[in-house]
């Protein structure tokens, strides 16, 4: 078998050749082959990542950026040149107008990276040379490799394919395997407190001991683990020594002993316990705490498991917080509306708030070339970081607060690194100690156990970065005792004061994701917190919880010039919540930078997939506003509460068309438990045979699914009918009376009242004419919702909204991509399909002013799209509509129509969806000035 060395030589062999070296069309061929061939790494394309997008900000614009390379399991960044940059130590000219060497470049883009994919290496490469930076010593020259010596320095190299030898632990997979620990030990204790004597384990104070506890003995193996104490696995030995009926009385001993000073212990104290340091910041001030007896598997599990088998030193703190959490009883997590949220969608809310920024700031400290000056200004760079204050007014287990942290004191010890330069152990004496405190990062979580976790997540962050701060600065103090930590607020936040917390002048950020209810979802304490909060406000019924906290977020800032960004429901950008909203909290906020819908994930086991908005607001307006679209990113003048480009324009609610054009409705609802409106093509087949005469008042019958999915369905409709033709019918007559029945024993004084026409549907809206159709919901997948022109004999149900006495001009319109974008803006979400609705997206579409030639060439595009559907007998609408099943008939026909359309709007046929909206929003307005 060839050894890494013959490899190596093969491969220099290969890429020596004059012929290989273009940055562009080799980069990835030689990184793919060094890892196969050198390195052994056989999935290589799962290995690396290439042309990875990254955010940066430079010169208050952000834009996508690439990086060549990069290996998330040993955090590795790749930047590639071409062979012809022959020194790569010279800088480069950049297209945002910046001179950077290629290592510049880089950090630049490592500098926008989330704190979780900070690189600890990145290698800079022209094909003839690899240079490697240590990122542990950023200043210090990089170790360069010239392509013919790599046969005797591949070992320089292994670090990328060997986490153990840089010691880069998956921080991500380390957590939730902690927080699956925590589950077992969670899952035992609770077993534990089930067999005292009387013990109720749902009784609150069982519970609030049973979770402090858990937090109490996970902070305990993580300080053994992390060597907080002085000496390895002191906890794990001390448990260890004791027989199972003996901890319960051994951990009461210790949690009032962490409590103490040392000097003020028992002069007598057993040497055992006296070896713990005190731990301070409240962690085991209450002596309330009922610890259970434990059980040989209680105690094997933290002894072996949690103990001898896993090292608790490396875990994220921001992603255990959140899986920590989720041992909370399920039910428990869905009423409070939490959701857990990874890393990277945290920084899509603090990277834009404040970090970018702060990145672009720090970014040209680092890059000044006057050492003097680069100290003088990282000096300067620090104190204001540690001036910051942030605030989340629905914490949670502190993930915002604790990766917002970690992000800052990261900075910082960059920062240190400047001062400290190539002096090694500077004597920084209290300037060693850090600026960014855990004190400056308020909280407010309604459950104690979260509160609990978030502070501990909060201290397990401020462990692990004092210890890169001792390797920079060479400090030598203890960690413990813990500093106070009580800026995190156990509460209702809706109904506490903020200013009682943090006055508003002193707080800098206000950041979160509050809690996701639905406004049909919430519990008469959360009804009362609304109406508190909106102070008897108009239509907030209809808004969703997360509004509760936009409303208090902007009383509290009124007058100031903190910044504020949330994570909500998509529902509060769309349909009529927007006009609601916005029309209360005033037109003083300005929306800053937005992500348009998303899909929210998280890091919890049990995972929730909920279709998220982003929104950053303030009183003082950026100048350069964001606005994030899936992987785009504008910078327009003004984005509007339906996250658009665009002038502050509300869609409210109207029982009428803004113009002279024919209503929309409801379709009939039959209110008959499925009696007289759902007969199958076998049911109506023998009563048919039977009864020939039955044929007059069977019709086909129309919901969102028949007419999506081509599902016959038929209705007995007699309306107009005489009852001598049915009554002797025995199937309808039984159908009659079952429909009777059922009113008859509805609590609804509506529904009964209907008892008294039982052979009718409950609301007739049925036209009779030609009349358009479409469904109430439709999928946000197709690029437009399926509508169709029924004859007035096939019945439509209320699951569908109809259009009486249409013709094929107003069918083109709203089978046009120019309605579409407006469905887009405006419509409310089922999760996250379309909900089209009378009173918002019809009754507020504009439509164009045209005359006969363009309405006749609308209305001859509409029947080509008819047409070509019926191309397709066995396709259903949803199958045609799918955006991989459109046949290319049916997709000319669209165009056609489109192009017609624009034209009636007076838009070129390659209008963009922006183009698009910002033409019917400037229509809306002209018709609504008046």
């Amino acid at each position: 078998m060839a050894t890494r060395q013959q490899n190596a030589r093969e491969f220099v062999k290969t890429w020596s050749s004059d012929k290989k070296g273009r940055e562009d069309a080799d980069r990835q061929s030689f990184w793919n082959d060094l890892l196969q061939r050198v390195y052994g790494v056989d999935d290589y394309l799962n290995y690396i990542e290439y042309e990875k997008d990254v955010q940066v900000k430079a010169d208050g614009k952000v834009s996508t950026r690439r990086i060549d390379g990069y290996i998330p399991s040993t955090k590795t960044i790749v930047e590639m040149k071409g062979k012809n940059v022959k020194d790569l130590s010279k800088p480069i000219h950049q297209s945002g107008g910046d001179d950077l060497t290629p290592f510049e470049q880089a950090k630049r883009y490592a500098n926008f990276l989330p704190n979780s994919e900070q690189p600890r290496w990145i290698i800079v490469s022209n094909f003839n040379e690899i240079d490697i930076h240590d990122m542990e010593h950023p200043l210090d020259k990089p170790k360069v490799i010239m392509l013919e010596d790599l046969p005797k320095n591949v070992k320089a190299l292994e670090f990328m394919v060997d986490s153990s030898q840089q010691q880069v632990i998956n921080e991500k997979q380390l957590s939730v395997d902690a927080g699956n620990l925590v589950g077992k030990i969670y899952n035992e204790l609770t077993t534990a407190y089930s067999k005292g004597r009387g013990v109720d384990v749902n009784d609150p104070k069982i519970q609030k001991s049973l979770n402090m506890l858990i937090v109490r003995l996970v902070f305990l193996m993580y300080a053994d683990d992390s060597n907080l104490f002085g000496k390895e696995d002191i906890f794990q030995h001390f448990i260890e020594r004791k027989e199972p009926q003996d901890i319960r009385s051994a951990l009461s001993d210790l949690f009032r002993v962490l409590d103490q000073k040392e000097d003020e212990r028992d002069p007598f104290l057993s040497e055992e316990l006296q070896q713990f340091s005190y731990v301070n910041g409240g962690m085991f001030s209450d002596e309330s705490l009922i610890i259970p007896q434990f059980t040989d598997e209680l105690k094997r599990l933290i002894v072996e498991d949690a103990g001898q088998g896993f090292d608790w030193s490396g875990i994220s703190p921001t992603i255990f917080g959140a899986v920590f959490e989720s041992t909370l009883n399920p039910e428990t997590r869905r009423s409070g509306g939490m959701h857990y949220t990874s890393i990277e969608n945290i920084h899509k809310v603090i990277d834009p708030l404040f970090l970018n920024d702060l990145h672009e700031e720090f970014d040209k400290i680092q890059n000044m070339g006057n050492r003097k000056q680069r100290v003088t200004r990282a000096k300067e760079f620090r104190d204001k970081l540690g001036k910051l204050k942030f605030f989340d007014p629905a914490c949670g287990s502190g993930n915002f607060l604790t990766e917002t942290y970690l992000s800052l004191r990261k900075m910082e010890n960059e920062c240190l690194r400047i001062i400290v330069g190539d002096q090694g152990a500077l004597a920084l004496t209290d300037e060693s100690d850090p600026k960014v405190k855990i004190q400056n990062f308020y909280g407010i979580e309604i459950n104690d156990f979260a509160v609990s976790v978030a502070r501990t997540a909060m201290w397990i962050a401020e462990s692990q970065m004092w210890e890169q701060t001792k390797d920079i600065t060479f400090a030598n103090k203890d960690f413990l005792p813990l500093d106070s930590n009580d800026s995190i607020y156990e509460g209702n936040a809706l109904r506490m004061n903020w200013t009682d917390i943090i006055k508003p002048y002193e707080l800098n950020y206000i950041m979160g994701n509050p809690p996701f209810i639905g406004a049909r979802l919430m519990t008469e304490s959360q009804k009362q917190d609304m109406k508190d909060t909106f102070e008897g406000a108009k239509g907030i019924n209809n808004l969703d919880y997360v509004t509760a906290w936009y409303k208090k977020a902007c009383d509290y800032i009124h007058g100031t010039t903190v910044k504020c960004a949330f994570v909500s429901t998509n529902s509060i950008s769309q349909g009529q919540q927007p006009a609601i909203l916005w029309n209360t909290i005033g037109q003083d906020v300005s929306i800053d930078f937005a992500y348009r819908t998303f899909v929210w994930d998280n890091e919890a086991k049990n995972k929730a997939h909920v279709h998220v908005v982003i929104i950053g607001f303030t009183e003082v307006p950026r100048q350069q506003k964001e606005l994030y679209d899936g992987n785009e990113v504008t910078q327009p003048s003004n984005i509007n509460p339906y996250l658009l480009a665009g002038p502050n324009i509300l869609i409210t609610s109207r029982s009428k068309p803004i113009q002279n054009v024919s209503p929309m409705n409801f379709g009939s609802m039959p209110n008959d438990k499925g009696w007289l409106s759902n007969w199958s093509q076998q049911d109506v087949n023998e009563l048919i045979k039977c009864y020939p005469e039955s044929k007059t008042f069977i019709h086909p019958i129309l919901g969102s699914r028949e007419l999506l999915h081509n599902e016959k369905r038929y209705c007995i409709w007699l309306d107009n009918v005489e009852p001598s033709q049915w009554m002797k019918i025995n199937k309808v007559k039984d159908a009659v009376d079952h429909v009777k029945e059922y009113r008859e024993s509805s609590k609804r004084k509506a529904t009964q009242k209907l008892a008294s026409t039982p052979s009718l549907f409950g609301e007739i809206r049925q036209p009779h004419h030609t009349y358009l159709a479409v469904p109430r919901v439709s999928s946000q997948n197709r690029d437009y919702v399926p509508a169709t022109l029924e004859s007035p004999d096939t019945i439509a149900t209320d699951a569908l909204l109809i259009i009486p006495d249409s013709s094929l001009y107003e069918f083109g319109i709203i089978e046009s991509k120019v309605h579409t974008v407006w469905i887009k803006c405006v419509a409310g979400r089922l999760k996250s399909d379309f909900r089209y609705s009378a009173k918002i997206v019809y009754n507020n579409f504009p439509w164009p002013d045209v005359d006969d030639k363009q309405t006749e060439r609308i209305s001859k595009s509409a029947q080509s799209i008819i047409d070509a559907r019926k191309e397709s007998p066995n396709s259903s609408l949803a199958d045609l509509y799918n955006p991989a099943g459109m046949t290319k008939p049916l997709y000319k026909a669209h165009e056609a129509n489109d192009k017609a359309v624009m034209k009636a709007y007076g838009l070129r046929p390659s209008a963009t969806e922006q183009e698009i909206a910002q033409r019917l929003f400037e229509m809306y307005q002209k018709l609504t000035s008046n």
